[in-house]
């Protein structure tokens, strides 16, 4: 199975949505749509996309409300897409946190060359150098493509579930760091997912099962009990 990236496209008029849900569903993404901010907040919470395509003139709030609602708890990449040129609007979104800024009417080209950078920029404000030059964390015989959101073993593909594949691409970007488990649930679910470890626990049996070569002792990812996880870096054994 291809993991894709999903993308949530905030638009109000359904003819511009459709059109952008068209380019991008071409360009190999998955696309979701809401109508209005409040839809949006809700729906980036409970389906966590990959990246925002956010319009400033919303029905219910303006669009700046719903960046600087996401921005309170979450890095996700959030690209406007507006009729406003105005040079005071652009440096407004990109001082409150929008990574990118694109005025209508644009051209499909243009957005999917925005897409691309505000994914890729996704994986290089760690400091992780071997992700930001390769878009790959390998540690012994594991690797985590960040491009192809695949995780191989022996350049094997693991298929991984969609969430299993985050769970462990999460871990990759803080190599060596613990990351607790409220940390991991918030930043895959959102800030109002229920903080039930039980979930990551499940998730993480059958991570093991499929990348773990000695059942019971693990190599990769390592639990720190009552606290969280870490993947482990290159340099240890």
């Amino acid at each position: 199975m291809k993991i894709r990236d999903k993308i949530l496209v905030v638009e109000d008029e359904q003819s511009i949505s459709g059109s952008i849900s068209a380019i991008l569903s071409s360009a190999g993404y998955d696309s979701l749509v809401a109508r209005s901010g409040e839809e949006a907040i809700t729906m980036v919470t409970s389906h966590c996309p990959d990246l925002v395509l956010l319009d400033l003139g919303l029905p219910d709030k303006d669009g700046m409300e719903v960046l600087k609602s996401i921005r309170q708890w979450s890095s996700l990449p959030v690209v406007i897409v507006s009729a406003r040129s105005h040079e005071r609007e652009k440096v407004e979104a990109l001082d409150s946190g929008a990574d990118d800024y694109i005025t209508k009417p644009f051209g499909s080209s243009e957005l999917l060359a925005r897409i691309r950078t505000a994914l890729r920029h996704t994986r290089t404000t760690l400091g992780n150098s071997q992700i930001a030059q390769s878009g790959k964390f390998t540690v012994g015989d594991l690797t985590i493509d960040y491009d192809k959101h695949q995780v191989l073993m022996h350049g094997e593909n693991t298929k991984l579930t969609v969430n299993e594949y985050k769970i462990v691409a999460l871990l990759g970007k803080y190599a060596g760091k613990v990351l607790t488990y409220d940390f991991i649930i918030r930043e895959l679910w959102g800030p109002k997912a229920k903080n039930d470890n039980q979930i990551l626990r499940v998730n993480m049996a059958n991570i093991r099962r499929k990348i773990e070569p000695t059942p019971g002792h693990p190599q990769y990812i390592f639990t720190e009990v009552g606290v969280g996880y870490r993947m482990r870096e290159d340099e240890e054994n």
